[in-house]
């Protein structure tokens, strides 16, 4: 079994925050726009979140308990193996993305439009948002917007070979991301300029992109030795 490591997940959730901001911080703009300032707007704040993490785990919960029965039919842990080198390379694709040095994992996003397409006028339906049970039910649904940092997290999940394990790194991914977005509610204009700074940008990027490389030379190392 790879072992999981749930704590880069939240790094790489962290750091991506600008690309979260980018592709969430519409709709978190959009849930807080009406809403009065206080407990108000930190409930709808809360329960989108909620919504959205809980699909991340159950994302990961899916991919980790499909893993592990095609692992065990098949009996080889090279399968697991090139997974989690994949998951690697995701993430370093990530990092460079973020930071602004390629673009390819944008093609891996629009994967994922058709299935988007049919889910997305859930959203509709749940506007406006005027109790914190629908706000979790749009991030529910935003929870499978289609995301490159989240694909990147996904097969993590996928490579641990675990229901519970893709459940957690998924869980733990998604509370990296959620400092951003709980921001995001309250400073959304001072939030998204500050997170297009170049600088901000490269660091953000090169950390994710350095965590994908560490990891990827932590799993060389394990293989050759």
């Amino acid at each position: 079994m790879i072992e999981t490591n749930y704590w880069i997940l939240f790094l790489a959730g962290l750091l991506g925050g600008g690309h979260c901001v980018g592709m969430c911080g519409g709709i978190v703009a959009a849930l807080t726009l009406h809403q009065p300032t206080g407990h108000a707007r930190w409930r709808v704040l809360a329960g989108y979140n909620l919504g959205r993490i809980a699909s991340y785990a159950l994302i990961g919960a899916l991919l980790g308990g499909v893993a592990a029965g095609g692992l065990s039919l098949a009996s080889t842990h090279s399968w697991q193996l090139g997974l989690a080198a994949l998951a690697d390379l995701m993430l370093i694709a990530m990092g460079l993305y973020l930071a602004g040095f390629a673009q390819a994992v944008t093609a891996l996003e629009k994967l994922g439009q058709p299935v988007w397409r049919r889910i997305q006028p859930l959203v509709g339906r749940l506007l406006p948002v005027r109790s914190a049970g629908r706000a979790v039910a749009v991030g529910a649904v935003w929870g499978w917007l289609p995301c490159g940092l989240v694909y990147s997290a996904s097969i993590s999940a996928l490579a641990s070979g675990s229901a519970g394990a893709g459940a957690g790194l998924m869980l733990a991914f998604g509370l990296g991301t959620l400092p951003n977005l709980l921001l995001m509610g309250v400073f959304a204009d001072s939030l998204r300029r500050w997170m297009q700074k170049r600088p901000v940008r490269l660091a953000a990027g090169l950390g994710v992109a350095g965590i994908g490389a560490w990891k990827l030379a932590q799993l060389v190392s394990g293989t050759i030795s």
